[in-house]
């Protein structure tokens, strides 16, 4: 057991100490964690191919699957939607305050592009009376920041989405028909953990 745990501990310290960012070189990153919408939660999962224009600059293409819960804010109060799946394209910038030496790393980004917002489905006893709403996708941008330590990453990030204006009419079982009107606010935090491959190593 000990000659386990000593080889694990040197496979673990040959990874902090190995390549990480050097100009000219690729990477690729993949990153999975909890999504805190207004009202709600979930989990997302990232993948994102990256460019090193600089020892400590990249640029990349983040691929988000993302599936949530929200709060919906309605006329007559305020409704969760069930779980639903958003996938996000985004051009993305990161810069890295590195010390040129040594493997921890932190780091500040930002990205824009498209958020594919999914569908909602709603339960009976809401203002949306079960409702299914298909939500058209947003333009939007991110910010983000945290570390790196060796291969690991660490994130917190804003995702900026526009919200959603929704209306929704039913019959309320007495031959009248009710109107209702709210709005989704599509706006998330996240917080991620995660590792990559390649990069070449930091600059001096």
């Amino acid at each position: 057991m000990n000659k386990k745990l000593l080889i694990v501990a040197m496979l673990f310290g040959v990874v902090l100490v190995s390549n990480a960012q050097e100009q000219g070189k690729f990477r690729v990153g993949l990153d999975i964690g909890y999504t805190i919408p207004k009202g709600g939660g979930g989990v997302m999962f990232d993948i994102e191919p990256k460019y090193n224009i600089a020892d400590n600059m990249n640029v990349g293409i983040r691929v988000t699957s993302a599936a949530m819960a929200k709060e919906i804010e309605a006329s007559g109060g305020s409704a969760e939607a069930k779980l639903s799946s958003t996938v996000s394209y985004l051009g993305t910038y990161d810069y890295y305050f590195h010390s040129g030496s040594g493997s921890f790393a932190p780091y500040l980004g930002a990205g824009l592009g498209y958020y594919g917002l999914g569908n909602f489905e709603f339960d009976s006893d809401t203002a949306f009376d079960g409702a299914e709403l298909d939500v058209d996708g947003k333009f939007g941008g991110m910010i983000r920041g945290g570390f790196e330590l060796g291969k690991f990453r660490l994130g917190v990030e804003y995702n900026i989405i526009p919200k959603t204006d929704l209306g929704s009419s039913y019959d309320d079982g007495m031959g009248n028909s009710v109107t209702t009107s709210g709005e989704i606010k599509n706006s998330y935090f996240g917080i991620s953990l995660g590792f990559y491959l390649g990069g070449g190593k930091w600059g001096k």
